[in-house]
């Protein structure tokens, strides 16, 4: 491996472990139990190459809408499990060829199953509207991990090292 390759791994690492502390940190301050979902959208945002991270999260964030707007149609739609996956998967499918976020796909058939399955005997509705707002929560954060990172890790090594300052 070479050295600018473990320079990337080492940022995606820190990128990847910020997103968990933060996740954690803000779970344990709004006292939010359910933080998986936005754990898992934060990981599906991030990107390990750092020269289109933040073009790519913009992508995958898209993608997760995506996702999340057609679990919720299903919802509307239809109230059997089986029905309601499998047709929020196909929306989420051609929606993405549609809109050109082929390559962001996976995420947002990931949100689209996070939105549509729920635990027996839990309210359909208030488990999917906390999904969907988990999921564009870590969106949101992996977005500004993404841009904090970037901006600082990715930048420098793109433009050569930083000019030297004259004593």
């Amino acid at each position: 491996m070479t050295m600018p390759n473990i320079k990337k791994l080492l940022v995606y690492m820190a990128k990847c472990v910020a997103g968990v502390l933060l996740v954690f940190l803000l779970a344990h301050l709004i006292n939010y139990k359910d933080y998986i979902w936005c754990l898992i959208s934060v990981m599906l945002v991030l990107s390990p190459d750092g020269t289109d991270a933040v073009a790519l999260a913009m992508s995958r964030i898209k993608a997760n809408l995506v996702g999340a707007a057609a679990g919720l149609i299903m919802l509307i739609v239809h109230p059997s499990t089986i029905v309601m996956v499998s047709g929020a998967i196909a929306i989420t499918a051609a929606a993405c060829a549609f809109l050109e976020l082929e390559a962001s796909a996976r995420s947002a058939l990931a949100a689209a199953i996070i939105v549509t399955l729920h635990e027996a005997g839990l309210h359909v509705w208030d488990t999917a509207l906390e999904r969907i707002i988990a999921v564009l929560a870590g969106c949101v954060l992996g977005l500004v991990i993404t841009f904090v990172f970037h901006s600082r890790f990715t930048r420098h090594s793109a433009e050569g090292p930083p000019p030297q300052q004259e004593a």
